[in-house]
């Protein structure tokens, strides 16, 4: 039998994030499992070439760390009531920082978002969750925000 000991689930913050959240925490209620909350922020290092000054860039990605940090704090406060949760914040590539946390920590499942893109913002953002899904040795589930039908 398949036993779910730690779950990753990514957050971006945005309006899936709740639903993430929550379908975390019931899995992890029901399996007696602990949460990883992870948010990953953006290196920007590809901005380098743009003959941007390292510093700036530093500067800039330790403010958005420091403040996903506060962000997080919140969030887990809200969503993650009832169940055992680390949370961290990362700076990288979002789904080699999401493979490469769930590798570490032994995870038995990622959950995680995504944002439906399709045609050419699929192109020019690519799809976080889809390389997830490709590259991840644990399991992954995905879920699409809610459409103004539903």
């Amino acid at each position: 039998m398949v036993q779910i000991k730690t779950i990753v689930c990514a957050l971006d913050f945005s309006e899936v994030s709740p639903k993430v959240a929550e379908y975390a925490r019931s899995l992890a209620e029901a399996c007696g499992a602990r949460i990883v909350a992870l948010y990953v922020a953006p290196s920007l290092t590809q901005y380098v070439e743009f003959h941007v000054q390292a510093s700036y860039i530093d500067d800039f990605v330790t403010g958005i760390v420091s403040g996903a940090k506060d962000t997080m704090d919140s969030f887990v406060k809200e969503y993650f009531q009832g169940v055992t949760v680390e949370s961290r914040v990362v700076s990288g590539y979002a789904a080699e920082e999401i493979v490469s946390v769930a590798e570490e920590v032994g995870a038995d499942l990622i959950v995680l978002g995504t944002h439906g893109r399709k045609g050419i913002d699929k192109i020019l953002f690519g799809s976080v969750a889809e390389k997830v899904i490709k590259t991840a040795k644990a399991p992954v589930l995905s879920m699409r925000p809610e459409t103004k039908e539903e």
